[in-house]
């Protein structure tokens, strides 16, 4: 009897095992339910392929059946999971012509920055020294008179030769940063959209140089592109950018885009990303709905480090354009009517989600400017606490308030 069941034990054992072992489905299981994916936006003939040893790589067959057959099935140890790559969009924002800003009294072109009390900070000398500010979205006009001066050099290429892979990142002559959609260094590209360069205005625009008055200006940005002029993108685009702005070693990283397709390779790189100390800020979206219900990513992932930020109008009501959520939305912030820099040393007013996510990620670099030693978590923790109540449909309730913010670092990383 006792050997029955023995035997009865082993046999299970082994029974569970074989089931528990990999096979082109278990690693890709958008394959077979492709409901996993959340959306319709795969690529049907691209695949993401995260290898065991850490690897990325970018494949591609006719179709799902086939490539399981012929590239997953032979190197199943070897691979730890695969998805379609996805296509990926800005969040729509709404932009005004240059010409008003002639008009606008100062404190509207930076009615944000008076919102979130920054000139207080200014003015205590907290302005974002040291700290790299990632600005993952389309190409930044690296030459605007704004900006030129707020781009994080790499030096290693910047004093190395030119044609040659200085620092051996595998990319070439990346002085100024990368453009993943090109594949050419920042500030090669013939055409730059507006939307990069208006985000990275926001954080650092030089004080000095024009009207518009960035969060933290003495920050500096990696810019690190993947998206076109018309904000088209994919998401192994977006998790080389990632990748590329934390290996030069931002602490605050920007991302003003996402799509309704809970990628499992872009949840795993903002873990990731959050497990190096750096600051996650994500915009929640222009659709005007509530992601509890109708979800959007990255916007909706729970990362330690994540901040996901909503739109807020001059009157001090959330926009009507704004995603919500009282779980996955954490603080309101400046998001219409916002005056920045754009291309050809130009400004325009734009409306949108990912003009307040620039204003976090600026304080967010302030507040890491002020106190280097803080983690991301201290440096998060701190953001929320302070809010400015205003019954928000946000888990916080409230809008960013750097002033604040700031007090409230010092008393938790004091």
């Amino acid at each position: 009897m006792e050997v029955r069941h023995s035997l009865y034990a082993v046999a299970l054992a082994l029974s569970l095992s074989a089931c528990g072992q990999k096979s082109s489905n278990t690693v890709f299981p958008e394959s077979v339910n492709r409901a996993q994916s959340c959306s319709g936006d795969m690529i049907a003939d691209q695949f993401i392929v995260q290898w065991e040893d850490g690897r990325r790589s970018l494949e591609s067959a006719a179709n799902a059946e086939e490539f399981k057959k012929n590239f997953v099935e032979s190197r199943l140890p070897q691979i730890r999971h695969v998805e379609f790559n996805k296509r990926i969009k800005l969040h729509p924002a709404v932009m005004r012509a240059s010409g008003e800003l002639q008009t606008q009294a100062s404190s509207m072109v930076n009615w944000g920055q008076e919102n979130i009390e920054a000139a207080n900070v200014w003015a205590a000398g907290y302005k974002g020294a040291g700290v790299l500010v990632g600005i993952v979205d389309t190409a930044v006009d690296v030459h605007h008179a704004q900006l030129s001066a707020q781009i994080a050099i790499n030096t290693s290429e910047k004093n190395g030769r030119t044609g040659v892979d200085d620092d051996g990142n595998g990319l070439v002559d990346d002085v100024l940063g990368w453009d993943f959609l090109d594949e050419v260094p920042m500030g090669q590209r013939s055409v730059v959209d507006a939307h990069g360069t208006h985000v990275a205005g926001i954080v650092a625009a030089d004080h000095a140089q024009g009207p518009i008055q960035g969060v933290a200006p003495e920050s500096k940005i990696v810019p690190a592109s993947f998206l076109s002029e018309n904000g088209d993108g994919d998401l192994y685009g977006a998790l080389k950018a990632l990748d590329y702005a934390a290996a030069r070693g931002v602490k605050v990283i920007n991302a003003s885009w996402g799509g309704p397709s809970c990628s499992k390779s872009l949840q795993e790189s903002l873990k990731k990303l959050s497990d190096q100390d750096i600051v996650i800020v994500v915009a929640a979206g222009n659709s005007g709905l509530d992601l509890d219900s109708y979800p959007d990513y990255p916007a909706a992932f729970e990362t330690p480090s994540q901040i996901t930020v909503a739109a807020l109008k001059p009157s001090g009501y959330l926009a009507g354009f704004s995603n919500t959520s009282f779980r996955f939305v954490h603080l309101a912030a400046p998001g219409e009517s916002i005056y920045s820099t754009v291309p050809d040393d130009q400004f325009y007013s734009m409306n949108g989600t990912s003009m307040a996510a620039p204003f976090v990620a600026g304080a967010a670099a302030v507040l890491r400017g002020a106190r280097p030693n803080a983690t991301a978590l201290q440096v998060r923790q701190a953001l929320l606490e302070s809010v400015d109540r205003g019954n928000y449909r946000v888990s916080t309730q409230g809008r960013l308030n750097l002033r604040k913010a700031l007090t409230r670092l010092f008393q938790i990383a004091p």
